[in-house]
């Protein structure tokens, strides 16, 4: 049987706790912010843990994350850091979206009440026959879980933060010396006892969205633009600014072919040869603009694959310490 990852001492919530045993009480609790499950309905409450926390196909594509995020699960920023980078914390309760972030917000899964009982693990996370196969797979998913809230909340602001009425991350009623030491509680799991996919910290969905076609066959991870306008409104950008330079390109074109019909014996001499220079420098230039873009995309890409590549080396190695 494992045991819970903290002391009971440490618990932030006891509402499973019963002053005296009794096999009728205990019958009528609770799940802790679940009322509609009751906490001896072992089958009920295996088949909600496996949809709040197990990660689906981004445990499928864990073996690949390297391509996609730094090698080290402490990359997470804490949420005062968060706000720092223009970033809108956004709740979510799908587990897939813990820690995803895309341009400027970032997907967070609140901490739910009955995590933080001793009795709730001691119940139905200690690997208990017939279901500690599923269990096991389970802790692993939720130790993860679990342990990001130590980087995410670092410092009193963060907790503030989390606290807070717009977001309420962790259940109110809970001070920061109680939070800190039940937290402290978690720093010595190792990645061998989580989920693949917590040994790194935040994923771009970007990134997640391209690579989903490769690894996983879908379109995309988790699409962002639901509407048909907000889905086009993505190529606007690139179609006007190819459509910039192909109209720069025709003109100055154009504009070399126009000079070439001009009688250079009049005194239009001097016109003739500024358009015809200041033309083939507008190709020139476009074309210098379009060979900087590619080397500046090559090089940005090729620097973040080689960090990668010496992440990866580094980990084989042992050398890179989790």
């Amino acid at each position: 049987m494992q045991e819970p990852p903290f002391s009971p001492c440490y618990q932030l919530n006891n509402e499973l706790d019963l002053p005296e045993y009794s096999s009728e009480k205990e019958i009528l609790l609770r799940l802790p912010g679940q009322p509609r499950i009751y906490v001896t309905d072992t089958t009920k409450i295996q088949e909600f843990l496996r949809k709040e926390f197990l990660l689906k196909d981004l445990e499928e594509i864990a073996r690949h994350l390297w391509m996609m995020s730094k090698q080290d699960s402490k990359n997470i920023s804490p949420l005062h850091r968060q706000l720092v980078k223009n970033r809108n914390i956004i709740v979510t309760e799908d587990p897939r979206l813990h820690l995803i972030w895309y341009h400027d917000r970032i997907f967070i899964k609140p901490l739910p009440k009955y995590l933080l009982s001793h009795k709730f693990w001691k119940m139905h996370l200690s690997f208990k026959p017939p279901l500690a196969a599923e269990q096991k797979v389970l802790r692993k998913a939720i130790l993860g879980y679990l342990r990001t809230y130590i980087y995410l909340v670092r410092h009193e602001s963060d907790f503030r933060i989390a606290i807070s009425d717009d977001l309420q991350l962790i259940p109110k009623n809970i001070s920061f010396l109680q939070f800190s030491d039940f937290i402290s509680q978690l720093e010595f799991i190792t990645n061998r006892e989580v989920s693949e996919r917590y040994a790194y910290g935040e994923i771009r969905l970007t990134r997640l969205n391209f690579y989903s076609k490769i690894f996983l066959g879908k379109f995309s991870f988790h699409r962002v633009n639901t509407q048909y306008s907000d889905y086009f409104a993505t190529f606007y950008g690139p179609i006007l600014f190819l459509f910039g330079i192909v109209s720069v390109l025709l003109n100055a074109m154009q504009l070399e072919m126009s000079v070439e019909q001009v009688d250079t014996s009049r005194p239009w001499k001097g016109y003739w040869q500024v358009c015809r220079w200041f033309s083939v420098i507008c190709v020139g230039l476009v074309a210098f603009l379009i060979g900087w873009l590619l080397v500046l995309w090559g090089y940005k890409v090729g620097k973040e694959w080689v960090h990668a590549f010496r992440d990866r080396w580094r980990l084989r190695k042992g050398r890179l310490n989790y």
